[in-house]
């Protein structure tokens, strides 16, 4: 069985990462979403949230299943079997990025390998933080990011 995990803050999850994770799920059995707390970043959503909503958005894709965790990926993968990490890359600057933490984790676990999958080029300028400027200025951003965030976003903007 092939299984991978795509971990993320997704604070909050866009489209961009929903594509991301839909196109991941037709090459692995088993994607897991991991939701981390971003520990460098105050948090828009409660992850129990971000979990919601990426639930709520990924119901039809029955081999996708949404977790929260904290500590280190390899640490998460090693004790749930898994093998690969998905990351989706919107530009040169997330390459680089991203080859700098799949070297740093294959330093970790030499085991583990990074898969990369191209952002479609319709959601390659959405990130979380570009939807929480535009909504911390009230701007529209029902066309970035799924249903299920716009819910949570307006449950817990009320409390």
């Amino acid at each position: 069985m092939k299984k991978a995990v795509f971990p993320g803050s997704f604070d909050p999850v866009t489209n961009g990462h929903i594509d991301i994770i839909r196109r991941a799920a037709t090459v692995f059995d088993t994607l897991v979403v991991g939701v981390f707390n971003n520990v460098r970043k105050q948090s828009f959503l409660p992850v129990e949230a971000r979990v919601m909503a990426l639930q709520e958005a990924l119901t039809d894709v029955k081999n996708v299943q949404v977790v929260s965790f904290d500590g280190l990926l390899t640490d998460y993968m090693v004790q749930n079997d898994i093998k690969v990490i998905v990351r989706g890359l919107r530009s040169v600057t997330d390459y680089e990025y991203e080859q700098g933490q799949a070297q740093i984790i294959h330093q970790l676990n030499p085991t583990i390998d990074t898969f990369f999958l191209l952002t479609k080029p319709e959601c390659s300028f959405v990130s979380s933080s570009v939807v929480r400027e535009i909504h911390h200025f009230g701007g529209d951003i029902s066309t970035l990011v799924p249903k299920s965030v716009l819910k949570a976003i307006e449950c817990f903007s009320n409390k």
